[in-house]
């Protein structure tokens, strides 16, 4: 059965750390799932899976596509769906749809959105709907061109208290969880007392109820230079290597099959 949001408050409650990782296909949801309180598809699928240097070319389609293997796979954790750029900024009552489609197409038990203040009242809107909201504060990769690449936020004070404010009123507004990227570990930890729903974590220190990373990221897939806040807990992407070099010497030497 899978991890439902009242399961992960409970976790936060008890003091239970939430584990977290994305997955775009069937195979590695399937291994991920057995460890792994909270999947995400993550439009992160344009740089991990399309190979885009952002994650603003991805379609609602792609979002659906992969959202449905997922789904596919998962017996244990909760499974939640990126909305992708301007899939919700548009209208309410666009945004509204679209989030309601991805919940009826893939089996989604949250949809995720970068989250601003011009959002809070869709945040009410969705919940009121039955349509659970993840809210993602800090560094938010669809405002890449925004921020000027995708850099940590939270540098001065003026950073500090909109991201703040903005996490807060996301929970008052109705988010079911929230997402903290890239800014500090104090502001992190302050939101995370300060709010009564379940943080997720990445790059923002360790006091969150929860940490998340790129699958791809915590398997050592993706090439160097990775981020700073990242930990390889393998090197698969050199025993790929391994293996299409030991295939090909085999086939050469007419030794496969």
């Amino acid at each position: 059965m899978k991890k439902t949001l009242q399961e992960l408050v409970a976790m936060k409650q008890r003091k239970e750390k939430i584990v977290a990782l994305t997955s775009y296909d069937f195979q590695t949801a399937q291994i991920l799932d057995e460890h792994c309180d909270f999947i995400l598809v993550g439009d992160s699928l344009g740089n991990v899976f399309q190979g885009n240097e952002t994650t603003l070319s991805v379609e609602l389609d792609d979002m659906i596509y992969h959202g449905q293997i997922v789904r596919k796979a998962l017996k244990n954790a909760h499974l939640c769906v990126d909305m992708p750029f301007m899939s919700y900024q548009a209208s309410e009552d666009t945004a509204l749809l679209n989030m309601g489609n991805v919940i009826k197409k893939t089996g989604a038990q949250s949809v995720k959105i970068e989250m601003n203040f011009s959002l809070l009242n869709l945040v009410g809107l969705a919940s009121q709907s039955g349509i659970p909201i993840v809210a993602h504060v800090g560094l938010c990769p669809q405002s890449y061109n925004t921020y000027g690449g995708y850099k940590k936020q939270g540098k001065n004070k003026d950073e500090r208290d909109f991201i703040y404010e903005l996490a807060v009123e996301s929970y008052k507004n109705g988010a079911a969880l929230i997402v903290i990227e890239g800014v500090p570990e104090d502001l992190a930890k302050k939101i995370t007392e300060d709010v009564n729903v379940p943080t997720i974590g990445i790059g923002a220190g360790k006091y969150t109820d929860g940490q998340i990373l790129v699958a791809e990221d915590m398997l050592g897939i993706t090439p160097s230079p990775r981020p700073s806040f990242v930990k390889a807990y393998a090197n698969l992407r050199e025993s790929i290597k391994k293996a299409a070099v030991e295939f090909k010497k085999d086939v050469k030497k007419s030794k496969f099959p």
